[in-house]
């Protein structure tokens, strides 16, 4: 009989964005340490079936899994610190749950019966709760919202239900809550908390453990004041205060000894994780010895969660490293002739985001030509290799019509091209594809890449032959066009069935275009290889 996996459920109260993401992925991260089998689930309330559909001025970045499941960006948190890879079964939303128990009901599994929020959608949420922890000594499931959203009620009492049949030592509640600071009353609050426990407890939740958001430390006077307001232990009140760097989190919560109370409710013994190695890389984002600047080329420059994962992976190849990485955020919309040169004179290296559509596009194209004449180094991911391409083949290669048929499909140029157009060419049945809801078919999740010898590509990834790395696009580079491009000196050192997955030029200090997303694998302690070379250029070139 296998071994009761333990529950810890985390809801949040107050207001969204407080970082129960954060919080889960730092406890998670601290039991791991401490030699305990532990994985992390977040179940979203909101009713699309996944992110995958949504503009991410609504929901920040898309994270894409292994298997190629588009997610919640807390799913690459999760990741990032617990440095495992995750699955679909990780994250699911209320239009997954719902289209489940619909598909079932038409296949007549329920019997003919009424189906009902309680228990068939309960109970569905339940089953994916109990999946996602198989084989698991813990696991950590996060809520999303906060108490209180009416869409949140099926989960918040599928979590009451699972903890009482799995009983007391099997599952506990962690609660974060908002304590705001009020200026002119020079006082932290505490009231926000009291009320967020109430509504927590009106549905039939008692937290065993709150977790206190706040903009400075707490007093002991107040952590007992919201002890003893909210039913929990003294030692049950953690504060996450703002911090510089997130992966201070994990430190901060070890310091009040957040695994004690944690042990005790369920049974755990006692916790000593190893945490050297990730104090020593947290010290060398806080206070790094060198320093670069890298211009970071976008069209969300406004919203820098639409990114999340990207930067994420620049801080810990500066940890690696002992730098400092300062991005210079530039628009591609307003970047122009007249400008590219002011815009990019100071910086020691030039990143183009991945992303979709042709706004922009113009501006980035210009970033990426600058880079290549002026021998700075260059990465793009995904549409910043296409465009690495395009850029190549109308100033190098003299095609002047040279394009992407995203924006042009009348181009005679097709440097890039739909995937669609390659298979029926090719027939790689092999290719593994997803159809988007939106329409066309789309290249999601891990694939593996051949390695030319003697490459950048194969310098950086340690001489391996084959890597493997994530992706989420529905465009390719077109193959025919390769032999045009080495003879001019872009070389193309990754293909996958064909399909080219790297760029490189071989005069220059580091030019590199990847259709893969290197960020989506790229942990604190393990940073991506891709992202640590181009980063490592940057550093060298401002030596």
């Amino acid at each position: 009989m296998s071994k009761q996996t333990k529950y810890i459920f985390v809801t949040g109260g107050v207001l969204s964005s407080l970082g129960k993401g954060i919080a889960a992925a730092s406890i998670a991260t601290l039991l791991k340490h401490s030699g305990l089998k532990v994985s992390i689930l977040k179940a979203d309330p909101y009713i699309n079936v996944d992110p995958g559909t949504m503009s991410p001025l609504e929901h920040g970045e898309v994270f894409v899994t292994d298997d190629g499941a588009e997610t919640d960006l807390d799913l690459g948190h999760y990741e990032r610190f617990l440095d495992e890879n995750l699955s679909q079964d990780n994250n699911f939303t209320t239009g997954r749950v719902y289209s489940s128990v619909i598909e079932k009901e038409r296949r007549g599994d329920y019997l003919g019966k009424t189906i009902q929020v309680i228990p068939h959608i309960v109970g569905e949420i339940v089953e994916r709760i109990k999946k996602a922890g198989e084989g698991k000594e813990i696991l950590i499931v996060e809520i999303g919202g906060t108490v209180g959203d009416i869409e949140g009620l099926p989960f918040l009492e599928a979590i009451r239900a699972l903890k009482s049949e799995v009983g007391r030592k099997n599952a506990m509640n962690i609660h974060l809550t908002l304590v705001p600071y009020i200026k002119v009353a020079g006082e932290l609050k505490t009231k926000p908390t009291q009320h967020s426990v109430g509504e927590l407890r009106r549905i039939g939740i008692t937290p065993d453990m709150i977790v206190c958001r706040a903009e400075m430390a707490l007093s002991r006077e107040l952590k007992d004041k919201i002890a003893f307001s909210c039913g929990v232990e003294r030692n049950c009140v953690i504060e996450s205060q703002d911090c510089q760097s997130i992966y201070q989190i994990p430190l901060s919560f070890l310091k009040q000894d957040i695994l004690t109370p944690i042990s005790e409710f369920l049974g755990l013994g006692e916790l000593k994780p190893n945490m050297q190695n990730w104090d020593s890389l947290v010290k060398r984002i806080i206070a790094p010895t060198n320093e670069t600047t890298i211009a970071f080329v976008g069209k969300y420059v406004d919203l820098k969660e639409s990114y999340k994962s990207l930067t994420e992976s620049i801080i810990h190849a500066g940890a690696t490293l002992d730098a400092k990485v300062n991005l210079k955020w530039i628009d591609s919309e307003k970047i122009e002739d007249e400008n590219v040169n002011e815009l990019l004179k100071d910086v020691d290296g030039v990143l183009v985001a991945g992303g979709f559509g042709e706004r922009g596009v113009n501006g980035k194209i210009l970033a990426i030509k600058f880079a290549r004449e002026n021998n700075i180094p260059y990465l793009g991911i995904c549409l910043g290799m296409q465009l690495a391409l395009i850029e190549f083949a109308r100033n190098v290669l003299k095609l002047e019509d040279a394009n992407s048929v995203e924006f042009n499909k009348e181009c005679k140029n097709s440097i890039i091209y739909l995937i669609d157009s390659f298979i029926d060419a090719h027939g790689k049945e092999q290719i593994r594809t997803h159809k988007s809801p939106l329409g066309g078919t789309m290249r999601l999740g891990s694939y593996s890449c051949d390695v030319k010898a003697g490459s950048l590509l194969a310098k950086i990834y340690g001489n391996q032959k084959h890597i493997i790395e994530r992706h989420r696009h529905r465009f390719e580079a077109n193959p025919q066009y390769k032999t045009a491009f080495e003879k001019a000196g872009l070389q193309i050192s990754g293909t996958s069935n064909g399909l080219i997955e790297v760029a490189e030029l071989k005069e220059h200090k580091f030019f590199i275009g990847v259709q893969f997303h290197p960020e989506f694998t790229s942990r604190l302690t393990r940073p991506n290889p891709t992202i640590l070379g181009f980063v490592g250029a940057s550093l060298d070139n401002a030596k």
